[in-house]
């Protein structure tokens, strides 16, 4: 059944942070000028205020988005490392890849994460990355894998760009599940 519009907002009724800050978000992307930076800057402020993160990341990234249209890089630049860093945490990849773009065409380049992913290593890698991570050598690791030592360096230049590293001094200190 259709509901004729009301006078009343159901945003404005509920009065969460969440609400108003997801109606200023909108109003942004519907606005221009000086409205669309109030509206945005709205929005981050309410979200802020709430346990939503991903709204919060969103928000960052279409006002970083937007400044930097706007021709306000630096400014830009502080909104779209937020968002960046945000969504990198929370694994949003695809939109942390949108900011990551962004940044880059502010003229800075992203920061890769700090924790980087094993979701990339196949159980093999997984298992040779761990014994490696205890200290054990090449030749200790075949051992105990029945492979070669050559094997497993094979799986080490597989496994030191997955997870962003160059050295098994630096594998120790991922957190390896």
């Amino acid at each position: 059944m259709f509901c004729p519009a009301t006078s009343s907002s159901p945003i404005r009724e509920s009065g969460t942070q969440w609400a108003l800050g997801l109606a200023a978000s909108s109003r942004a992307l519907t606005s221009t000028g000086h409205a669309a930076e109030e509206s945005y800057r709205e929005a981050i402020e309410r979200l802020q205020q709430t346990q939503v993160t991903a709204y919060l990341a969103r928000a960052h990234l279409v006002y970083g988005e937007w400044l930097r249209r706007e021709g306000r890089r630096q400014a830009a630049r502080e909104c779209l490392r937020s968002a960046h860093e945000m969504l990198s945490d929370m694994g949003a990849d695809a939109f942390a890849a949108r900011a990551a773009v962004e940044l880059r065409a502010t003229g800075e380049r992203p920061r890769k994460r700090s924790s980087p992913s094993t979701d990339e290593l196949t159980a093999q890698e997984m298992h040779v990355a761990r014994l490696v991570a205890t200290g054990a050598t090449n030749r200790e690791v075949g051992t105990q894998l029945f492979l070669s030592p050559r094997t497993i360096e094979s799986h080490l230049r597989n496994i030191y760009p997955k997870l962003g590293i160059t050295s098994r001094r630096q594998l120790r200190e991922v957190s390896l599940p």
